[in-house]
């Protein structure tokens, strides 16, 4: 259904498809595959105070995208040489997941293509797609995206696993094995 809502898209050289590993990877392979478009992962790591997961001081994500929010630091009285250290500890965590994932493929070029969650990159053009999403956190996408498709907003939304039939954590073996599929499936699409 949300590959249906995203047809405008299809068979398009300026679009990409990029997933958050790990559970958005089956739904991003199968829109990629029905719209004949490559897919990669973007990977994002919000980054907590040292014992404090509710205490986020920055955001790293692939493609060398860094936030620190220095006003959460200041407020809860955070060292800001920890929120460095845990920045440093963070970008190399991941670093080694995108090694994991894309081996040594760079991240790809996202300058003028139309993909998802990647302005700071240089995309022109922001799409998020989601199967499912909370009426107020498509509310906040819908402000810094140029679009967002969703086939449901649920109200009362509950909690996210609810709306899947199958909701299994999704290993690195599977995320591995769908890049690969991709991949080769877009390289017998081009011969």
């Amino acid at each position: 259904m949300l590959a249906a809502r995203l047809g405008e898209y299809a068979n398009r050289s300026d679009v990409i498809v990029l997933a958050v590993p790990r559970g958005g990877i089956p739904v991003a392979y199968e829109i990629a595959r029905a719209l004949a478009l490559p897919l990669d992962v973007f990977l994002v790591r919000k980054v907590y105070e040292p014992g404090r997961d509710d205490v986020q001081v920055g955001t790293i994500t692939s493609g060398g995208y860094e936030v620190v929010d220095t006003e959460t630091i200041a407020a809860r009285g955070v060292d800001p040489r920890v929120a460095d250290r845990e920045m440093a500890r963070e970008r190399q965590d991941l670093a080694y997941q995108e090694r994991v994932y894309r081996g040594t493929r760079r991240f790809p070029d996202v300058a003028g293509r139309t993909v998802a969650a990647l302005r700071a990159n240089g995309a022109a053009r922001v799409v998020v797609a989601a199967p499912v999403a909370a009426p107020n956190a498509r509310a906040m996408v819908e402000r810094v995206a140029d679009a967002v498709v969703c086939v449901v907003t649920p109200e009362p939304f509950y909690r996210i696993g609810i709306w899947y039939d199958d909701f299994a954590p999704v290993s690195d073996a599977s995320v591995l094995i769908l890049l690969d599929s991709a991949a080769r499936e877009r390289s017998a699409a081009a011969a």
